[in-house]
């Protein structure tokens, strides 16, 4: 069984009396521990297809298994515990409380999943230490550099060991040099972890770190190859 696989995906939106397809049709398939790269133009239903697979959305028709789970159908609450339990984002933005510690910023999805107080710290305190963090435990946002910041938003994502992380132009906020070192630290993740990536990503350089890439236009699948990397 692929660990994530969409069937003839559609997402239908009502625009001036007229139907969008923002998704037309997408079959994707995924294994466990790939690492792939979405890309395509504005518009081409690259975002709705991260949204969708993330939880965050729901399709209009069409199929939706997530290790084993069948997604598409449930309601709220399911698609709320299914992205709590199953899915790690990595925004552009990084979205990280700005009056809290990196120490809480990581712990906070945590408070959902009936973990001990204990338990959350150790949690986020080794994900933040793995991420080469050790010592900034206690700073703010403010407090951190942009990498700093989304190196503390991965270890957020981290933390809660869900088995996909989805990362949305996760460089874009970024300068070149902390770009490659968070590329490298996500490429890096993925190969010790077995974790399984998915990058949107409108940056060629950035799409060559994963091992796929998947193109997106005008709401369907244009290509789906492999990037020789390793």
């Amino acid at each position: 069984m692929r660990f994530l696989e969409t069937k003839e995906l559609y997402k239908i939106y009502e625009v001036g009396g007229q139907e969008v397809h923002a998704l037309d049709g997408v079959s994707v398939a995924i294994d466990r521990g790939e690492f792939v790269a979405i890309m395509g133009p504005s518009g081409s239903g690259k975002s709705t297809f991260m949204n969708i697979i993330g939880c965050l959305d729901e399709p209009t028709r069409g199929d939706y298994f997530l290790d084993g789970i069948e997604v598409a159908g449930l309601d709220r609450d399911e698609l709320a515990e299914i992205r709590n339990r199953k899915v790690g984002f990595v925004f552009q933005g990084f979205n990280l409380l700005p009056r809290t510690s990196a120490l809480e910023n990581v712990e906070l999805p945590m408070l959902y999943n009936n973990l001990s107080a204990a338990e959350r710290k150790k949690r986020a305190m080794d994900a933040l230490r793995m991420l080469g963090l050790k010592g900034r435990e206690q700073h703010a946002p403010s407090q951190l550099s942009g990498g700093q910041q989304q190196r503390v938003a991965i270890a957020r994502a981290l933390a809660n060991e869900a088995p996909l992380l989805l990362a949305d132009e996760p460089t874009g906020n970024l300068d070149t040099k902390t770009s490659v070192e968070i590329m490298e630290l996500l490429k890096g993740l993925n190969s010790a972890s077995g974790i399984t990536i998915v990058l949107v990503t409108h940056e060629p350089e950035i799409a060559a770190y994963s091992r796929r890439i998947i193109r997106f236009r005008d709401g369907r699948v244009q290509s789906d190859e492999a990037t020789g990397s390793s």
